[in-house]
């Protein structure tokens, strides 16, 4: 069968690249359709493969600034030459599920969410870029709302990356996916034998919806120690939040990431993620996970087994907080943890995407 894989931009490198990493193990004859294409971010599997940019390649002034193309991204997609394929495979969070290809190309859609800046007012409150950016944004998003459903309506099956991501499905697309949790690289964190230490870790990109604030603030009240393993737009804020018991080391390479999750008492998520990469990583050093009961969290971790899951309440602050004082690291078993984390690997992804691409052609 002839495929066609279709990224949203390769700008940077995160959870839904590795994403079409996976699908190209799958279908490696495939070439990679993306809007925009910064090879020195592709992921290694990738970079010998046939990516292939859309034309609004030659507007593109690298990096991760592409806001001056979002107008076109719709379009770019709906032109690509898609007539030479059996199938199309989508990997989308914005656009790329605005492919046309000819009707007898079936398109299924692996959704790492519907576009937050579409759907969700409160993200686009938190973009940067001052009152009048964020009131275009809203203009734009309203434009998009019907297409972004069209679109939708126009795939033959659907494939979550979480129960969270299946349920925007349903209410923002009126349309059933089935899960099927995302690849993580579990051979590349383990666990150690050394002891933890007394810190708490906070790792990633340092993002509104990720709320770092929260966790800095937590850890000021309840006393504890924290260290922070990321940078993003928020880091300045993060920097002005934090106190003497908070440690800053911005970016960090993978061997630093995972010194850290094998020695943190255990890792503090506090945002609400379509799924988190993050947490399994943790959880394959063998590292606990304090988060609250919301969103994709709840299909990486067992509560009262690999993490705590606590309820946000009316002060999400004040509840890690308090969750943060009675922490007690003797409740978990690393080896129970990393058990866990293993069942989130590469070739169990791929395994369970074709099974799931194979049972949507078939029900066709």
């Amino acid at each position: 069968m002839r495929v066609a894989i279709v990224h949203e931009r390769f700008t940077e490198l995160g959870g839904s690249e590795r994403v079409v990493e996976q699908l190209h193990a799958i279908w490696p004859d495939a070439p990679v359709y993306a809007a925009i294409v910064d090879r020195s971010t592709l992921p290694p599997g990738l970079v010998d493969a046939d990516v292939r940019p859309s034309r609004l390649q030659a507007r593109y002034r690298g990096g991760g600034t592409y806001a001056h193309l979002l107008p076109f991204l719709p379009r770019a997609f709906a032109e690509l030459d898609l007539h030479a394929y059996d199938l199309a495979v989508t990997s989308h969070h914005a656009f790329a599920n605005r492919v046309r290809p000819p009707a007898d190309v079936p398109v299924i859609s692996y959704t790492h969410t519907p576009a937050r800046w579409i759907w969700d007012a409160r993200t686009r409150r938190d973009e940067p870029g001052g009152l009048l950016a964020r009131w275009m944004l809203g203009a734009f998003a309203a434009t998009q709302r019907r297409p972004d459903r069209a679109a939708a309506r126009r795939l033959l099956g659907i494939v979550a990356n979480s129960r969270e991501v299946a349920g925007r499905v349903r209410r923002q697309w009126g349309r059933d996916a089935v899960v099927v949790a995302p690849p993580v690289d579990v051979d590349k964190f383990t666990v150690d034998a050394l002891e933890r230490e007394d810190f708490f870790l906070l790792a990633g990109r340092l993002v509104p919806y990720k709320a770092p604030l929260v966790a800095v603030e937590a850890a000021r009240r309840a006393g504890v120690r924290l260290v922070v393993a990321g940078s993003g737009r928020m880091l300045g804020a993060v920097e002005r939040a934090a106190g003497p018991g908070v440690d800053l080391l911005g970016e960090v390479d993978d061997a630093t990431l995972r010194d850290c999750y094998q020695r943190c008492r255990a890792l503090v998520f506090p945002g609400c993620e379509d799924f988190g990469i993050v947490p399994v990583e943790a959880q394959a050093c063998g590292a606990p996970v304090v988060a609250p009961r919301t969103g994709g969290i709840l299909d990486s971790v067992v509560d009262g087994v690999t993490g705590v899951l606590y309820d946000p309440g009316d002060d999400p602050i004040d509840a890690l907080a308090a969750q943060l004082r009675a922490f007690d690291p003797d409740r978990f078993s690393a080896s129970t943890i990393r058990r866990h984390a293993e069942t989130f690997s590469a070739p169990r992804f791929r395994a369970e995407l074709e099974g799931a691409v194979d049972r949507i052609l078939m029900s066709a």
